[in-house]
């Protein structure tokens, strides 16, 4: 069976234990290892694999041809992207130690008025929370969305080429070694509006496979993990893409949770309100969300 996922330490984790056959009644994988934004153009070409990993945002556009599978996903809280800018860093708590409130350094949203913007992809849950985020905080928008790679955006806020980025994953641990400031936590925000966990990435199926079957052996390899954890370690930084061995199992950690093992009321609460609102505001095209429903 083909399948897509991103190299990332949570998907490798999760995937370990089917991807090497350990998994007596599973089919053999035929791994494709690609970012997030590869694999959501795959999916609306309809022309990747019978099982990926897409972001959440991605789903209108394809659902009519996949189906979305209730675990193995990235769903969760205290996990949501970050806006950065350039500056220093003020005195005080770390910004990320607390997770009660809205995380910020205080900066006025404002600033992002007409200013450009790095983002890692136009189809990310991360886009659609900041073009939600804006329409509330940032006064007639802001001026121009640079698309780059994930890997180039800290560097370009640093270095003063945009003004402020959109950044996920491991640079929650690693954005104050670049000298910039958090104007806002999305994640936070998001809770703090909605009390729901925050949708990040989807496991879709081609519509016709066996879902459920899919399902029981994604739940398998997820459980797996958590039983053996040091069974995947090396095949997690194999691909974890220098990142160090701290940093790689505080990202398992933050993205791998039950939520993975199954969406379960608030998780699909959670990608209903967060479709729902997205077209509400024009950002993706109408489609039933009654596709979303749970399994059977």
């Amino acid at each position: 069976m083909q399948i897509a996922y991103s190299p990332c330490p949570n998907d490798t984790f999760v995937f370990h234990a089917w991807a090497h056959g350990l998994l007596p009644d599973a089919p053999a994988l035929d791994v494709t290892y690609a970012d997030i934004d590869i694999t959501n153009r795959l999916a609306d070409e309809r022309s990747g694999p019978e099982v990926m990993k897409i972001s959440y945002a991605a789903l209108p556009w394809v659902l009519d041809d996949y189906a979305l599978l209730p675990c193995g996903g990235a769903l969760g809280r205290g996990c949501g992207p970050l806006v950065l800018t350039r500056g220093e860093q003020p005195e005080g708590p770390d910004p990320l130690a607390a997770t009660a409130d809205v995380r910020t350094d205080g900066i006025d949203p404002a600033r992002l008025s007409g200013k450009r913007v790095a983002v890692p992809s136009e189809r990310s849950t991360a886009y659609l929370l900041f073009r939600l985020w804006v329409a509330d905080h940032v006064p007639g928008g802001v001026g121009e969305i640079v698309v780059m790679p994930f890997h180039e955006i800290m560097p370009a806020v640093r270095d003063g080429r945009i003004d402020a980025g959109l950044v996920i994953h491991e640079a929650r641990f690693t954005y104050q070694d670049y000298g910039l400031q958090l104007m806002t936590d999305l994640g936070s925000w998001w809770e703090s509006d909605t009390g729901l966990p925050i949708p990040l990435g989807a496991i879709i199926a081609r519509r016709g496979l066996d879902t459920k079957r899919l399902t029981e052996w994604i739940r398998a390899s997820v459980r797996h993990a958590w039983d053996h954890p040091q069974d995947s370690t090396d095949y997690v930084m194999a691909h974890a893409q220098e990142m160090s061995p701290a940093v790689a199992q505080a990202h398992i950690e933050l993205y791998v949770n039950t939520f993975t093992e199954a969406l379960g009321d608030d998780g699909y609460a959670a990608v209903t309100a967060l479709l729902g609102r997205a077209m509400d505001e024009g950002l993706v095209p109408k489609f039933d969300l009654a596709l979303l429903c749970k399994p059977d």
